[in-house]
């Protein structure tokens, strides 16, 4: 046993020797790595070759020498292990085969891929909150390495979109619904969905990807029929229409009935659904008088109605598809119709036509030249018997009515204003109404002439007929007053031409009161100058009673009683003398006759006379008062005295000198003035 045992290592040696042996048979290798040195080392017995068997790993080794490499970059994706299979050969007798295996490792080398890059949903509006509106399956990204995990988010590319919906988990990309969708707000909405293979934003590597997810709200069948006009709506609800109308007995209407506030017309409340909607009359017709058209809604009579009745009609209006319907009032009231007159919409109507024109030419309206003139009227009780109305015209055999416009009946040959009256007739009540026509005839190129009732046209007038009279010029403003002319001026003058006239004129005005106040300035301004002058002096006087140092009592018969108002005796006023003439004038005395012009044996009482005066060398006259002994009495005032001709404006100044031009002798003047 010893020596078998010293001879088991030699004999191991030596079988070594006689195959090919590998330093190591199992590498793990990262993806993307180059090996640049040898992968294995092998040792290769003498007389034996060694080679890569065919099982091998196509290209990824080669054998240089005894040196196994490694010869293609490792990529996870494309290959997870990599073999080699080597061959010992002596001659073409394999002896030794041995196997290498390289594990590739995988790394973060590769983004996640979402399958589309844009993706459309429909979405109900009607859709519950917290339903799944697209699924995990659809929405999650695909990454080719092994290990990453997906971090999902959303963002809002519509604004206010992320209120709407979000994912069910970062990892979970299910889209769920989170609140009510209201179609007429928010028809569609996009949003973005992002995914990473890492869970912080700024870890390396780390790689992303989007996608758009559009959502169109489909609009849902949640609202009925609406009956227009809407007495109150907004986007969800509406407070039917109620209709109502009126009709004559004893007569049957052929045309639909014209109903207020419009005719009977309902939509789907759903805009978006938009079915169309079917009429009916549930109740308040039993005897068949009404029919409703079924796809337009329009009430008409089906047979007369003899006595004055009101019918309430309940009115359905249903979507086609029979998912919705709502209800209305339709009230018709049936009246008499006698008494019931048309209304014309203007009391005279104006129109224009050119001079020399045939028979059968439109006239047309004076405030819209481009139009025809339109008489128009209408029965304020029953509308549906406007169509019943005819017109004519009455009086002027020049015109006439062909339905609501007038034309020529023979050629115009003179120019002027016409005059007609058009008479307006309810072929079923019998009630007329008239208007008047005013019609220029014109010449056609130039400017509308100046119209007047001499140079109008003398129409034709029928037997039993009047003619309208043009208006009084005494009493109303001149046929060329009136509209058209007015608006014959307004086209031969523009707003430009009347805005720089009226610049002028305001001018012209401003340089006359210029002139105005100079010549005033000129012709009276010593004047001005001499009464406020005076008027201070004697304001100052008035005040003080120790100027008249010598009072004298006047023995003169009782005042008279004033006459209503003030009243002035004497020539005019002559021109304004000067200071010096005032005074000579003064001092020169008043004429005689004064106290016989005092005395009125008529008058009240005796009264007591109380007078004061200062003879001064400058001035003349004297002031005297009366007062009624009667502490009640009116208190007459007498100016004695009035100056001569040549100062007769003194009085004018208001001063307590006036009418003092009395002589030396105290005689008052023939001129005094009763205050």
């Amino acid at each position: 046993m010893g020596a078998w045992a010293l001879l088991l290592p030699l004999l191991v040696a030596t079988a070594r020797a006689q195959v090919c042996a590998v330093s190591n048979n199992i590498f793990e290798v990262q993806e993307n790595t180059i090996q640049s040195g040898p992968l294995a080392h092998i040792d290769v017995p003498a007389g034996q070759q060694v080679t890569l068997g065919s099982s091998s790993t196509p290209f990824a080794f080669r054998i240089q020498g005894t040196e196994l490499f490694l010869n293609v970059t490792p990529d996870y994706e494309e290959n997870t292990l990599l073999e080699a299979h080597l061959e010992c050969k002596s001659g073409n007798t394999v002896v030794t085969q041995l196997r290498v295996i390289v594990f590739v490792l995988d790394v973060n080398d590769n983004p996640p891929k979402f399958p589309f890059k844009l993706r459309v949903e429909d979405v109900p509006e009607d859709s519950k909150v917290n339903t799944t509106v697209i699924p995990e399956t659809e929405l999650e990204a695909q990454d080719p390495d092994k290990d990453d995990v997906l971090f999902y988010t959303l963002q809002e590319v519509t604004p206010g979109a992320g209120s709407f919906f979000s994912l069910l988990g970062t990892n979970l990309p299910a889209l769920r619904l989170d609140r009510p969708l209201d179609f007429y707000k928010w028809q569609n909405m996009s949003l973005l969905l992002l995914v990473r293979d890492t869970q912080e934003e700024n870890a390396q590597p780390s790689h992303t990807a989007t996608a758009t997810l559009v959502l169109d709200v489909r609009p849902a069948d949640l609202r009925p029929p609406w009956f227009l006009p809407c007495a109150y709506s907004d986007l969800y609800v509406c407070i039917n229409a109620e209709y109502q109308g009126a009709i004559p007995t004893g007569h049957r209407l052929p045309a639909p009935l014209v109903l207020r506030p419009g005719p009977i017309y309902a939509v789907d409340g759903d805009r978006g659904v938009n079915q169309r909607v079917l009429y009916s009359i549930v109740t308040g017709q039993d005897d068949g008088t009404f029919a409703i058209d079924a796809n337009s809604g329009n009430l008409t009579m089906t047979r007369s109605v003899p006595s004055p009745k009101t019918f309430t009609l309940l009115v359905k209006g249903e979507q086609s598809d029979g998912a919705r319907y709502s209800v209305t009032w339709v009230t018709i009231e049936a009246r008499s119709a006698t008494g019931s007159v048309p209304q014309f919409l203007q009391s005279r109507y104006y129109g224009t036509v050119a001079l020399n024109s045939a028979v059968g030419v439109e006239v047309r309206d004076t405030a819209s030249p481009s139009l025809p003139l339109r008489v128009s009227a209408q029965d304020p009780d029953f509308p549906d018997l406007n169509s019943a109305i005819t017109y004519r015209i009455t009086n002027n055999t020049d015109f006439r009515m062909d339905g609501e416009i007038v034309r020529t009946a023979a050629q115009l040959t003179q120019e002027g204003v016409s005059y007609a009256e058009v008479e307006a007739m309810n072929t079923v009540t019998a009630g007329t109404a008239r208007s008047v026509l005013e019609i220029q005839v014109l010449e056609p190129q130039g400017p509308a002439p100046t119209a007047s009732p001499s140079g109008g046209s003398t129409p034709t007038l029928e037997p039993g007929t009047s003619q309208p009279l043009a208006p009084d010029p005494s009493r109303t403003p001149q046929p060329s007053a009136g509209p058209a002319q007015s608006q014959a001026e307004d086209r031969r003058f523009s707003a430009v031409d009347m805005a720089a006239l009226g610049g002028v004129l305001g001018a012209l005005l401003l340089l006359a009161l210029i002139a105005l106040v100079i010549l005033g300035h000129k012709q009276f301004g010593r004047r001005l100058k001499c009464c406020s002058r005076k008027a201070l002096d004697h304001q100052a006087l008035a005040f003080d009673n120790q100027a008249f140092s010598d009072p004298q009592e006047a023995n003169w018969a009782p005042a008279p009683r004033a006459s209503p108002g003030p009243t002035r005796a004497g020539p005019p006023e002559p021109p304004e003398p000067t200071p010096q003439e005032a005074s000579g004038s003064a001092a020169a005395g008043p004429a005689p006759g004064a106290p016989e012009a005092a005395r009125d044996g008529g008058s009240p009482a005796a009264v007591r006379s109380i007078l004061t005066k200062e003879r001064r060398p400058d001035e003349g006259g004297y002031k005297a008062v009366w007062f009624g002994e009667d502490i009640g009495a009116e208190a007459d005032v007498v100016v004695l005295n009035a100056p001569a001709p040549d100062a007769a404006r003194a009085p004018d100044s208001g001063s307590e000198h006036s009418g003092d031009g009395d002589d030396e002798d105290g005689e008052p003047g023939g001129g005094s003035t009763y205050v």
